[in-house]
């Protein structure tokens, strides 16, 4: 387990001169400033020529909209994505969209989000196992922490006032942590580390919350509700929480899905989609878990003129051939 892996989303909520709401006596639309890594992520790694982090190839992408490859490193929407759809927030474009405009800013938002991305800059580029010499866990995390601050510190001073940071799922759990063990169960090194951050990582948006002006920070932690769903996939509706939907066959671990991949019979009862990430159903529970802990409540707004695509209609999704092969 790299501890440079560890990343987490940030969802910023502003007004911008449009639509309804108030704020500040101004007639406000509210939308979605959103920062992460591939969890998140909505096209901008395919913008991207020399990241290795890609999800532009099929099967990603087949459960949502027209079913081809959209940017997201999942078979349909990520946990943001429903979040938003079901509070009545307008999906933000990707920020690397050439399509975007200011405009188109102000009326929908902008998702930063990258696969890969995280916290530090060095996120992504193996810093921790070639600097291993640098850090322990403690120090690390400390870097981490210290570093996460000035971040959301830095996003106050550009106005923003509400925010969820969301912490870490058990990352000992995925697919990829777990084929690499002798005996397929969780790695709990990894599982404590993603623990000892969210914790930290709560502590900090607490302090922020009460010592910057009129901010309303929140940490969403969904640790519990996803380490119960691997546990006791069945009593959530799944029937496979340690492999991958989409894998190369046999071959594992399959560190992308591509054309050439196998899919399971039923996504539906998949948690995950490929080695690192969530199928859309479990996504869905995800969202529903926060939206519930946090009593979200839908955003009354005149209008929701988001331009991306909406999910494919639910009888499409499993109507798919179970185990589509590659066009020639």
């Amino acid at each position: 387990m790299k501890l440079n892996n560890l990343a987490l989303v940030v969802i910023v909520l502003a007004g911008t001169i449009l639509g309804n709401g108030l704020i500040r006596g101004c007639d406000c639309k509210i939308v979605q400033f959103i920062f992460g890594d591939s969890l998140s992520d909505v096209g901008n790694n395919k913008r991207l020529s020399r990241s290795l982090a890609q999800a532009s190839l099929p099967w990603y992408g087949i459960d949502f909209g027209n079913g081809l490859p959209n940017g997201r490193f999942t078979n349909g929407r990520t946990v943001a994505d429903i979040i938003g759809d079901k509070t009545g927030l307008p999906r933000p474009p990707a920020f690397l969209d050439p399509s975007l405009t200011p405009e188109i800013i102000l009326e929908n938002g902008v998702n930063y989000a990258s696969g890969g991305g995280g916290i530090l800059n060095e996120t992504g580029q193996y810093f921790i196992q070639s600097d291993s010499w640098t850090y322990n866990d403690d120090t690390f995390m400390d870097y981490l922490i210290g570093t996460l601050r000035d971040q959301l510190k830095m996003l106050h001073g550009y106005g923003a006032r509400e925010l969820m940071v969301f912490g870490l799922g058990p990352m000992g759990c995925i697919p990829l942590q777990r084929v690499i063990t002798t005996t397929g169960n969780c790695r709990e090194k990894a599982n404590k580390l993603a623990l000892s951050f969210n914790k930290a990582a709560s502590k900090v948006v607490d302090e922020l919350g009460q010592q910057l002006p009129g901010a309303k920070y929140v940490f969403g932690d969904a640790y519990d509700v996803v380490y119960d769903v691997i546990s006791s996939p069945t009593k959530y509706g799944f029937e496979n929480a340690d492999s991958p939907c989409c894998s190369f066959w046999n071959i594992r671990p399959a560190l992308t899905c591509v054309p050439a991949s196998k899919l399971c019979k039923d996504r539906s009862k998949y948690v995950f989609w490929d080695e690192y990430h969530p199928t859309d159903s479990a996504n869905e529970l995800i969202a529903n878990e926060l939206i519930k802990k946090f009593g979200f409540t839908r955003v009354d707004q005149s209008v929701n003129n988001s331009s991306a695509p909406s999910p494919a209609p639910s009888s499409s999704v499993y109507d798919l051939p179970p185990s589509p092969s590659p066009s020639p």
